[in-house]
């Protein structure tokens, strides 16, 4: 049984999958969702701004509550308790920062959205999810989205793993 499901957003369409199959499971199990969102300033830097600008971060932080508290009202609107944690992470790997929070939420899953990239596209753009797997303290559900994941009516396919 999954008391508490932890599941990392950022508000793009394969990470919603995600956080919808976590509803589901929540819904059936009466569990508790832990909504996580991280800001990496670093995903955004192209070499020719500064990291040290003002404006930056805010903008950043304030993006990624809109995405919490949309994934919240998502989750609420089925009826699942749900609390939402932002982070800021100017140094931290997501992986790294999952899985502490994994640890000290004592979550019983983690409910992830993934691109399922193979080949070039997996080496050129590593994967996220994959090093949550390699890393998390419970078991991982990864839920893959199709190759059309834009395309409405597609169910998502969803890999479960345990660690």
């Amino acid at each position: 049984m999954y008391h508490r499901i932890l599941v990392p957003i950022d508000g793009s369409p394969t990470s919603l999958r995600g956080l919808d199959e976590a509803i589901r499971l929540a819904g059936l199990m009466g569990s508790v969702l832990r909504l996580i969102h991280v800001v990496d300033e670093l995903k955004y830097v192209t070499g020719f701004e500064s990291l040290s600008s003002p404006d930056l971060l805010p903008l950043m932080e304030e993006a990624g509550e809109q995405i919490l508290q949309q994934g919240r009202e998502r989750a609420e609107r089925a009826g699942i308790r749900t609390e939402t944690l932002l982070f800021t992470s100017l140094a931290g790997r997501l992986c790294d920062l999952v899985a502490e929070q994994a640890n000290a939420w004592n979550a019983d899953l983690i409910v992830i959205g993934t691109h399922g990239r193979r080949g070039v596209g997996r080496v050129l753009l590593g994967s996220g999810a994959e090093q949550i797997l390699r890393l998390a303290p419970v078991p991982v559900l990864l839920v893959r989205a199709p190759s059309g994941e834009e395309e409405a009516g597609v169910q998502a396919r969803v890999d479960i793993t345990t660690t």
